[in-house]
């Protein structure tokens, strides 16, 4: 056993450190083997793959030898709440308690951070004359002259969704780069140059793809320097990914350049310009645009094998298309007019140059390797993407052969001008058959690399070449056999090692499974009324606590109208849905539950609930699925993937469909229980459990829970829970 496992194996112990100053810290077998796998992978190298069941405690599981280790790390996560978490909390906590002299820092997308660029054109904008913009636009301005990250999610009371985000934040598309006159004191800026500094940078997801596709948010010049990268949230890998390394063409995307092209042209060339004319019959166009690809309720996905989406007129489509086009050409050209006057009109100049590209792609036949698909709600969204990421990730992963960065001297890199420092860290990256497409502003590296230059070799990698970096992947779900095929295929990592680390809880004793007999198929016009109705009398018996996870918006809507018609006054029962209010707010009060004063709460939600929803103790004691959530059938990326599985002779349903749902199902029950404390129900309204020979795998991939195989024993049992609530019996 090395030391590195020596130290993390007695961190983790009954006796460790963490067991002694952190409140509830209990040792765990399954946190205890997952962590020494981490460990061996990141003093090794390779790809390791980990699926650690709730309650593991997988954070702590790779983070303690990940941050024992001394390598340099980076770790991304699904979701900014679990990279603020991991960030505020999770990290702090243990560089505290380890001793360890860590740097860490947090790195987010572009449009997170104030632009105070656009922050001080924003009262010129149209949006700024709406009702409270103004005393909205007074706060931000006071704030900005006190924070010191610009981090938005520092802002209480300002919504992403408000009109008033993408005024005083920058996307890749309208950032100025070098040449914005706030460029030295820019947030985003600052962000990277503290992220090389550290020792351990918090990334998302999103933020990888997007620069591993258009190498603009610092992670590329970020990764060669990492030794250790950590995929926390793995599952949603292959999903985010697909959207980030294609390519899109929106009408929100039009818009928002017709609203900065005309507040920029008036504010600065005025009368140079008809910008009004210009941004009018691009609006028009995309508007136009919109309707030729027909009207549809709610947000659906249309095919697209020809030459236009599926049931979209293909004389209008093109039409509608080259208007977009015609309308980019005019734009750009009375853009290039002005181009020398401020950088402004440059960057939408290449914008708008960008944007036509995208039309034109659109305009040819789709590329057969990938899919095509037109995405239609109020806006329209048009996608071309690969099927998955694993050329991507392989590539990415594959083991290079080790080279040591070559002798450089240290003073001269300290010393030396903007120039040379750039010139010295393309020569390392090169040395390292680094891929170096976009590097900017890189004279603040040359503390770093000489930093590194100096570090002696660490005790747990010898030789730390680029072939001994090491990968780390994990979630709670992620498939439903052993092998993990449905997160590692689509992935590209099939030569990883994989793991399943079991949960610690009790689920026998701690949760029940019940699925109605007596409901109609899920495809009946009455089902969802039935699900309603079934939740209507549990809410009678628990008087809240309840979830109902719905696998389309119609049934949401449906279920949702039901319960707030039949919850009178006397049940003493607030109803949530998905939608009404910011999910967060739906979340915290949710949370907050019933008691002292408060209506018990009924929670209906879709897609954004069934992960990332964490309810421990007894505000949430019943989880209601409304049926078995298969992916949509006429989904394009579904259709294309399914092509694919019957051409190389598997099962499209086999190999594609159950397996989706098995995880969908998974991470829905996964909301049940939270804490070794924890009681309640998982109700799966549909009878396909039960009666279909493919419910049994569907069952098996669920925690092993008690049946309750009739309607009365379920009644007996929710009567139980608000028994054993009403008395604090655990």
């Amino acid at each position: 056993m090395s030391l590195l496992d020596q130290r993390v194996a007695e961190t983790l112990s009954g006796h460790g450190v963490l067991a002694q100053t952190v409140p509830g810290f209990q040792p765990r077998q399954g946190q205890t083997d997952m962590a020494m796998a981490v460990s061996q992978t990141v003093q090794e190298g390779g790809q390791l793959v980990v699926e650690a069941g709730t309650g593991t405690g997988k954070t702590y599981a790779y983070l303690v030898p990940v941050l024992l280790s001394g390598q340099r790390a980076l770790v991304s996560t699904a979701t900014k709440a679990l990279q603020d978490q991991l960030f505020s909390r999770d990290i702090p906590r243990l560089v505290e308690v380890l001793g360890l002299p860590i740097r860490v820092a947090l790195l987010k997308g572009r449009s997170n951070y104030l632009c105070l660029h656009r922050m001080e054109q924003a009262r010129h904008s149209p949006e700024s004359a709406q009702p409270g913009a103004q005393r909205a636009l007074a706060k931000i301005e006071t704030w900005a002259q006190s924070t010191r990250t610009g981090d938005m999610a520092e802002l209480s009371g300002l919504d992403e969704r408000s009109p008033l985000w993408p005024l005083v934040t920058s996307t890749r598309d309208n950032c100025l780069g070098s040449t914005c006159p706030r460029y030295r004191a820019c947030h985003v800026n600052l962000a990277r140059k503290e992220a090389m500094a550290a020792d351990v940078v918090v990334i998302n997801h999103h933020l990888f793809f997007a620069d591993l596709s258009v190498r603009e948010s610092g992670v590329a010049e970020l990764l060669p320097t990492v030794r250790v990268t950590v995929f926390d949230e793995a599952h949603q890998l292959n999903e985010i990914g697909v959207n980030f390394l294609g390519q899109q063409l929106s009408t929100v995307q039009l818009h928002e350049l017709c609203r900065d092209v005309l507040a920029t042209g008036l504010q600065l060339a005025r009368g140079l310009v008809d910008w009004q004319a210009l941004s009018a019959q691009l609006e028009k166009a995309a508007r136009d645009w919109r309707l030729a690809a027909g009207m549809h309720r709610g947000s659906v996905r249309l095919r697209w094998t020809g030459s236009q989406p599926e049931g979209v007129d293909a004389f209008e489509w093109a039409d509608a298309l080259q208007a977009v086009s015609a309308a980019l050409l005019q734009m750009q050209n009375g853009l290039d007019t002005v181009s020398e006057l401020a950088p402004d009109f440059q960057r939408l100049a290449d914008r708008t140059r960008e944007l036509s590209q995208r039309s034109a792609l659109f305009a040819q036949a789709p590329n057969p390797e990938g899919v095509r698909w037109a995405e239609v709600s109020a806006q329209l969204r048009l996608v071309e993407a690969p099927l998955d990421i694993a050329q991507t990730f392989q590539a990415l992963t594959r083991p290079l052969p080790a080279k040591r960065l070559p002798p450089v001297d240290t003073a001269v890199i300290s010393d030396s001008s903007e120039e040379q420092a750039n010139a010295l860290f393309r020569n390392a990256l090169n040395a390292l058959d680094a891929p170096v497409d976009h590097v900017e502003g890189l004279e603040w590296l040359a503390p770093r690399m000489a930093d590194q230059m100096d570090s002696p070799p660490s005790e747990s990698s010898p030789e730390q070449g680029v072939g001994q970096r090491a990968w780390i992947f994990t979630s709670a779900t992620l498939g439903d056999e052993p092998s993990l095929r449905w997160f590692t295929e689509p992935c590209g990592l099939t030569s990883a090692q994989v793991m399943q680390v079991s949960s610690p809880f009790d689920y026998a004793q701690q949760a029940a499974l019940y699925v109605p007999p007596h409901l109609p198929r899920p495809g009946d016009p009455g089902h969802a009324r039935q699900v309603g109705q079934l939740v209507m009398e549990a809410l009678a018996i628990l008087g809240g606590r309840t979830l109902v996870l719905t696998t389309t918006l119609n049934a949401m809507r449906s279920i949702g109208e039901q319960l707030h018609s039949q919850c009178d006054a006397a049940m003493n029962i607030e109803v949530l849905v998905q939608g009404q209010s910011p999910k967060r707010r739906l979340m915290e009060r949710f949370r907050e539950g019933g008691g002292e004063g408060r209506a018990g709460c009924v929670l209906v939600a879709s897609a954004s609930f069934w992960e990332g929803f964490d309810v421990p103790g007894d505000a949430l004691q019943l989880v209601v699925i409304d049926k078995l959530p298969f992916p949509p059938p006429g989904d394009p990326l579904f259709e294309a993937r399914s092509q694919r599985i019957e051409q190389q002779g598997k099962s499209a349903f086999a190999d594609h469909a159950l397996p989706e749902a098995a995880v969908s199902l998974k991470q829905g029950a996964g909301r049940l229980i939270r804490s070794e404390t924890d009681r309640g129900i998982l109700v799966v309204c549909d009878n396909r459990l039960s009666t279909m020979s493919y419910g049994r795998r569907l069952v098996r991939g669920l925690p092993a829970m008690r049946r309750l195989e009739d309607h009365a024993a379920f009644l007996d049992a929710l009567r139980q829970l608000t028994t054993d609530a009403t008395s604090g019996k655990a």
